[in-house]
């Protein structure tokens, strides 16, 4: 299994790699490591390595040229430009020093012909240093102007360039318009070749070309490899990543260049498996893996769950919305505190992977503008097998995304917990998790960035929640938006690209157990 982060804050992947391992199935789970070095452990029988990765090709090649055009004069970008600014600094600092030495020599009565020469002499070079402050001053406003022209890749010439690649190259481009996803090959593709899989399960769009490019080489040396492809997102509707308009065309490209090779495809939404066929042209609609909790998980995380309100402050009949997931602007969360001044009494906590983000930090400033930072509580992720007891603590579930192509889609992992939470709903009117809430009546929709009608929904929840409490008592309802569901639908798929490979033992063997006679498949 290949993934693009450090794993241990993507649950989805954890499980998958976790319930293949309990299927009987060998699994190798291959992430990014966050510090420089390899670091392994295990995630129930699965084996996770995080792998060192440099970001060499991730700088565009201009950032290591002088800019003769727009900065004829300015320093080439090796840095050299902050340490003359230095020195100059300090050859002033120097001079004010030795002239003050003067000074004092003068008042302690030591006057004489090579005092007032040598004072004149410094004066000669304080001047000089004015003037080569200046110059070196100019040369790193020309630096700074030229980058800063060619830091969005806007310029006429960049947009020449990127179209000529694109009309040139199809959807090779992406080798010239993003190179950086050579990085990941360069990390990951040598390990995947020595472990030699039998099968391949790559999560996301830069993974996916990772995993074609070993099926590849494997192909080449007489080996057949099984090539899944798990789209988590439709790539072309995602909210740009960077500031680089290559970015999206480039990664669109790779995507389309290497989505023929996947054997099967799995997806997290009906709507994104209809965009995916239609768009890659592919031979059978792709499986739909829902982001789920264990039952586990959903039953309850053992001794040691933290208390929700007790981080909060507040006592069991204080209304408490709650927000689960990244913290983004695309993701609605200062209409949570906006609302705050019109709902008294009610308090919003935010459950966030980095408390310190500067967005998250920016919306506790606005709540201290509004006079609601009391009511306002930033709270760190607990442990996925926590989650679902922590939330159901609150008294509403929130999801105030904004209308994003992806947003509109999917039913994402909050929805999920939130239900098993068995927490009454507030979302926002996006189309899939709009339907579902209406449909099973666990909650009310919103106007995405609409506060006055979100204000009016809260009200009206928080006015009866057993109503919408009893629709978790629908049969069937929440087991089926398990992962147990969810990994039989998984191993369904891996059966069936594989057919050779011997049965899962008759039982399932505990996490973290060897299972009796495992399937020798590289996951």
């Amino acid at each position: 299994m290949l993934v693009d982060n450090a794993v241990e804050g993507d649950s989805r992947v954890q499980k998958t790699a976790a319930s293949a391992a309990e299927a009987g199935w060998d699994v190798v789970l291959l992430g990014r490591s966050a510090t420089g070095k390899v670091k392994t452990w295990q995630l129930g029988g699965a084996e996770v390595r995080l792998l060192p990765m440099t970001t060499s090709l991730a700088r565009a090649p201009h950032e290591f040229r002088r800019h003769w055009v727009r900065g004829p004069l300015a320093y080439p970008p090796t840095g050299i430009a902050a340490r003359r600014e230095q020195e100059v600094r300090a050859r002033r600092a120097d001079l004010e020093a030795r002239l003050g030495a003067l000074s004092q020599a003068r008042e302690e009565g030591r006057s004489s012909a090579g005092l007032t020469l040598s004072r004149q002499l410094l004066r000669g070079e304080l001047l000089a240093t004015k003037v080569s402050r200046r110059w070196v001053s100019l040369r790193r406003r020309q630096l700074s102007r030229a980058q800063e022209a060619r830091k969005d890749l806007a310029t006429p010439v960049d947009q020449l360039y990127t179209k000529f690649w694109q009309t040139v190259a199809g959807d090779r481009a992406w080798r010239r318009l993003d190179p950086a996803l050579w990085d990941f090959e360069l990390a990951y593709g040598p390990v995947v070749d020595k472990l030699r899989p039998d099968l391949i399960h790559a999560n996301d769009f830069r993974m996916l070309g990772v995993g074609a490019r070993a099926k590849l080489r494997a192909a080449a040396k007489g080996r057949r490899v099984a090539l899944v492809w798990d789209a988590h997102e439709f790539l072309p509707g995602i909210r740009r990543w960077n500031d680089s308009p290559r970015w999206l065309p480039a990664n669109t490209a790779h995507e389309r260049e290497y989505a023929p090779y996947a054997d099967a495809v799995l997806t997290v939404s009906d709507g994104l498996a209809d965009l995916l066929r239609e768009r890659h042209h592919l031979p059978e609609q792709p499986t739909v893996v829902l982001n789920t909790p264990s039952s586990a998980d959903a039953a309850g995380g053992g001794d040691g769950v933290p208390d929700i309100r007790q981080l909060c402050g507040i006592g069991p009949d204080v209304p408490l919305l709650v927000y689960s997931g990244a913290a983004a602007e695309q993701r609605g969360l200062g209409i949570m505190v906006e609302a705050l001044t019109e709902l008294p009494g009610a308090h919003v906590a935010l459950v966030v992977p980095r408390p310190a983000a500067p967005y998250v930090k920016g919306l506790v400033v606005r709540a201290g503008e509004l006079g609601v930072a009391e009511r306002v509580h930033v709270l760190s992720y607990v442990p996925h097998h926590q989650v679902v007891p922590f939330l159901s603590g609150a008294s509403v579930g929130v999801i105030p995304i904004h209308h994003w192509p992806n947003h509109e889609i999917a039913l994402i992992t909050k929805f999920f917990e939130y239900s098993h939470a068995r927490l009454p709903l507030v979302v926002s009117d996006v189309r899939t998790m709009a339907e579902a809430v209406r449909s099973t009546g666990q909650g009310e929709v919103f106007r995405a960035e609409d506060v006055g009608d979100f204000v009016r929904v809260v009200r009206g929840v928080l006015g009866d929640p057993g109503r919408y409490r009893e629709a978790y008592e629908r049969p069937g309802l929440l087991e089926s938006w398990t992962w147990e569901a969810q990994a039989r639908v998984l191993d369904g798929v891996y059966s069936r690209l594989l057919p050779d490979h011997p049965p899962a033992p008759a039982h399932r063997p505990a996490a973290g157990s060897a299972p009796d006679s495992p399937r020798q498949v590289g996951v």
